[in-house]
């Protein structure tokens, strides 16, 4: 385990950590059978993703020698190879997952074939599809006579293709196939009988009839294997002065296709002779960014896989609940004109989001809407409600934020509409990425401007608030709304930078914010009276933030962490973190949510956030903190968080010296799922019930 003088774990190792805590949901044998499945698609997302960022930054650090070093705190060479080492590992325990949930599924009568075991109807059915659907999709090429290697696109699967017949000269032939899977679905169900659920995946329909896309040639034998390419996914933005930020940001996401290549995955069976000619070919050192895998790449579509079988080897899906002070009121604004509402996705209805803006869009009285969008969902609500607000008239300001990663070309897209109809696009700000979850509606009411505001831990996007837990705060408090349109007047005007007193902006105040919070806590536990600090986050990296944990550990400050992802800090080190508790939950949904409670005297303070602890949002984004104010939403916060650290089915220990991701074991205690807990609460209408005396500390 990577360490900065035994007190933090390399950010990099530790995200593999989080992701094999992924790993461990496709083992559970309490997550439904083929959910286990999707968690294995999870998991090959998530390190394609990490390969094509981290991994990539991390070689190019190797050229800048000591200073490489500084910038990611660490040797990148010695910590390519830990890497290399972690995740040929956790491959190995992927492939044997996979071999055990294949083996589960033929006990639920649901197989995965391939094409050496199809019956006759089956055979029929593949062959006809292939001549309908696939063969025109197909380019094979022989690569041992092309004039040079074809570029083979990340993230893209191919079959490396070996023909041979004895006795012949040249007697050995290579050819490279893509799978043309962004045109059509990986997966295929077949004919089958007896109940029996069959489903073959592409490459294999190929397989398959490899005797039809070579039917030109006369050999003995013809076999294929699967390769995956991965590239370097940073963007390098053109420096030219004369173009737009679209027109370079454009520019820039056609050449990420073209990255430089980090990983080559391959089929553990290939011949090493094939092997050997296409590393040559693309110039890949010997064992440099190799990884050997099982059949399967792209593992990802799994997520995917075709709903088939009994009920029971899927989780239930949930439906969300409509807010118990929004449900069938005709006018969203009037009830929040009144009191604040917390809305808690995916348990909560999106649907009261799109209902507001849509209410807004057509209301005579609101003059103007501003929000900001870093991903927006395909065919976005949020959009449609955007244009139709201009053209009832509104004045819609839209900050939209083109370097949100691999979500470029969708903003692109969705900037160019809506320029087109008349909305005030702004592409962010110099030098900062604007991550906020932002929009403001401004309403004329007896002569004056008043204006409500949404903010809000996760993005405007309908799809993934089914998946992603967040809170957004809707409130019509004018200390709140007066500040968030001081924040959309510095998107419009970068100079008019502001100053904020109930918000927290990153990157303005939000470091020396959480600073004074933690101090204040260090000085009360200093003093002998109560001191405690919760947190929840997606990550925390910053080594500032991170030693000031550690100074109120060591000054008696109690402290407890839910962490899901990144995790740098150490819990339970001798004189240092022995008052830091560190949990990460993964289930069924993803935590995304940030929440910061502290003591504060007596006087709780409850905030949600865009921005976690790390650099890039304390310092180099633009993220809002906002201060929970009504103590009713604070305890429906509160109990949220009991929840989440009474858990102990889906909960892991984090960085436990000598212990790498523990379950929470609880005993003589009954099990609990917060996620499942949560939703059952909300589903009553009692989450923010306030039990006499519960404490974030009960045991």
């Amino acid at each position: 385990m990577s360490s900065n003088k035994n007190l933090l774990i390399n950010r990099d190792i530790s995200w593999l950590l989080f992701n094999d805590r992924v790993l461990q949901e496709a083992e559970d044998p309490r997550v439904p059978l083929l959910e286990r499945l999707r968690f294995l698609g999870i998991f090959s997302n998530n390190r394609d993703e990490f390969y094509r960022v981290r991994v990539a930054t991390i070689r190019r650090m190797e050229k800048f020698g000591k200073k490489g070093k500084e910038i990611i705190g660490a040797n990148p060479t010695k910590l390519l190879e830990e890497i290399q080492e972690i995740v040929v590992n956790q491959q190995k325990k992927f492939d044997s997952l996979y071999a055990k949930i294949s083996r589960e599924m033929k006990k639920e009568n649901i197989f995965i074939v391939d094409e050496n075991n199809l019956d006759a109807i089956q055979q029929k059915f593949v062959q006809e599809y292939f001549n309908r659907h696939v063969s025109t999709f197909l380019i094979p090429i022989m690569i041992e006579t092309a004039p040079q290697f074809p570029y083979l696109k990340d993230r893209m699967i191919y079959l490396a293709v070996k023909i041979t017949r004895t006795g012949l000269e040249n007697k050995t032939k290579y050819s490279l196939i893509e799978v043309p899977t962004d045109f059509l679905p990986r997966f295929l169900v077949l004919p089958s009988a007896n109940e029996k659920k069959c489903i073959i995946l592409l490459e294999d329909i190929i397989r398959f009839c490899l005797k039809d896309v070579y039917s030109i040639f006369k050999y003995d034998s013809i076999d294929a294997y699967a390769i995956k390419i991965t590239r370097d996914a940073e963007l390098d933005i053109d420096t030219d002065v004369s173009k737009s930020l679209m027109e370079k940001i454009s520019k820039s996401v056609k050449q990420r296709k073209k990255g430089l290549p980090v990983r080559l995955v391959y089929d553990e069976k290939i011949p090493m002779d094939l092997l050997d000619f296409i590393t040559r070919k693309i110039k890949f050192k010997v064992n440099e960014y190799l990884i050997p895998g099982g059949r399967y790449h792209n593992f990802k579509d799994f997520i995917q896989f075709p709903r088939v079988g009994r009920k029971e080897v899927w989780y239930r899906p949930i439906r969300p609940v409509e807010h118990p002070l929004l449900k069938g009121e005709k006018s969203l604004l009037s009830i929040i004109r009144k009191k604040d509402v917390l809305l808690s996705f995916p348990y909560h209805s999106f649907n009261h989001i799109i209902d507001l803006l849509r209410e807004a869009a057509i209301d005579p009285k609101v003059t103007s809407i501003k929000i900001t969008m870093y991903r927006a969902a395909k065919n976005s609500s949020i959009v449609n409600a955007l244009v139709n607000a201009v053209r009832n008239g509104k004045q819609v300001t839209a900050v939209v934020e083109l370097q949100a990663r691999f979500d470029e070309e969708t903003n692109i897209f969705y900037a160019g509409k809506l320029q087109e109809e008349g909305v005030n696009v702004i592409f962010g700000v110099p030098g900062l990425k604007v991550h906020s979850k932002l929009f403001l509606i401004t309403r004329k009411e007896e002569g004056k401007s008043v204006n409500y505001a949404f903010i809000g831990t996760g993005n405007f996007n309908e799809n993934t608030a089914k998946i992603y837990t967040d809170h957004a705060l809707i409130t019509g408090k004018k200390n709140i709304t007066s500040e968030v349109d001081k924040l959309f007047g510095f998107y419009q005007n970068n100079y008019q930078t502001g100053s904020y007193h109930h918000l927290i902006v990153s990157p303005f105040n939000s470091r020396k914010h959480f600073l004074d919070l933690i101090n204040h806590e260090i000085k009360r536990a200093k003093d002998g009276k109560e001191a405690w600090i919760v947190l929840k986050m997606n990550s925390v990296s910053d080594v500032e933030m991170i030693n000031k944990l550690y100074e109120a550990s060591q000054s008696g400050v109690k402290i407890k962490l839910i962490i899901r992802g990144i995790c740098s800090l150490i819990q339970g080190l001798t004189n240092k973190s022995e008052n830091i508790e560190v949990i990460s939950i993964v289930d069924k949904f993803l935590e995304h949510s940030r929440i910061f409670v502290f003591c504060n005297s007596g006087k709780n303070k409850y905030f949600i956030s865009s921005g976690d602890w790390l650099q890039r949002n304390l310092d180099y984004r633009s993220e809002v903190t906002v201060p929970i104010l009504d103590p009713e939403i604070q305890n429906e916060l509160k109990r949220y968080l009991i929840m989440q650290l009474q858990d102990n089915l889906k909960a892991r220990f984090l960085n436990q010296p000598g212990k790498a991701n523990a379950y929470v074991v609880k005993r003589n205690l009954p099990q609990i799922s917060a996620q499942n807990e949560i939703y059952r609460l909300i589903s009553l209408n009692q989450l923010g019930v306030n039990k006499p005396r519960e404490s974030f500390f009960d045991k």
